[in-house]
């Protein structure tokens, strides 16, 4: 278990895992490595952001839960991910909930610590407002999938 960003051999050009020696260094310092077992909840949907968790090894049920109740698995994460950002940064509350799938390892930062590292880091900053654009261009991408092919679906079938 590598508890060094820089000793890690899984560095990549994702957010906070190829920052600048600098501010990699200070992320190495507010960051606690925590290694969970398969079937640990990391958070759950509708929970007060406390923090993010970038994800270093193994895999994470990314889920969200319908009015009705049933749980719909959105997608998996893996490693190199980041968890939980749009809500730390917000302060709101988790949008999905977040299982380990596998044993996984997991750099966790606290919100305070977070939006201090952030603002002192104006390019790690821009580089977050980046990501969170990203995910918000797919966000729209899948409703946008979704209601047409519903849209489609309610031309073919008559309704009586």
């Amino acid at each position: 278990m590598s508890l060094s960003c820089f000793e890690c051999g899984r560095r990549s050009d994702r957010l906070f895992c190829d920052l600048e020696p600098d501010a990699l260094r200070e992320f190495d310092q507010i960051k606690e490595i925590q290694t969970y077992s398969k079937g640990t909840v990391l958070f759950r949907e509708g929970e007060s952001a406390c923090g993010m968790f970038l994800l270093c090894q193994g895999r994470v049920r990314l889920s969200v839960c319908s009015e009705s109740g049933r749980r719909m698995t959105l997608r998996t994460a893996s490693a190199g991910e980041i968890l939980g950002l749009s809500a730390a940064v917000s302060g709101g509350c988790y949008e999905v909930t977040a299982e380990a799938i596998e044993p996984v390892q997991v750099a966790e930062v606290h919100r305070k610590e977070l939006l201090r590292f952030l603002h002192e880091h104006r390019d790690v900053c821009l580089q977050v407002v980046n990501l969170l654009s990203d995910d918000l261009h797919l966000a729209y991408d899948r409703v946008r999938s979704v209601g047409l092919s519903r849209a489609r679906r309610s031309h073919l079938v008559p309704v009586h």
